[in-house]
């Protein structure tokens, strides 16, 4: 049973983006490592901004900054 755990920013990604993730994730390891998609779980998590750093920073400081 394959696992996969998306893990995003928490920036307003909608259902639909949300639902095409998994449909992709599960298409994915259909097409490369003949996976049971009946069997594949999918999980995301949105993380807050304030909670993921990138270079040191927090996200939401790069934002600001309009990186």
């Amino acid at each position: 049973m394959p696992y996969v755990n998306i893990k995003i920013t928490k920036e307003g990604a909608t259902p639909e983006q949300k639902a095409r993730l998994i449909q992709g994730a599960t298409q994915l390891l259909v097409d490369v490592l003949g996976k049971n998609p009946n069997t594949t779980v999918v999980v995301i998590d949105e993380v807050d901004t304030d909670n993921w750093g990138i270079g040191g920073e927090p996200v939401t400081a790069r934002r600001a900054r309009g990186l």
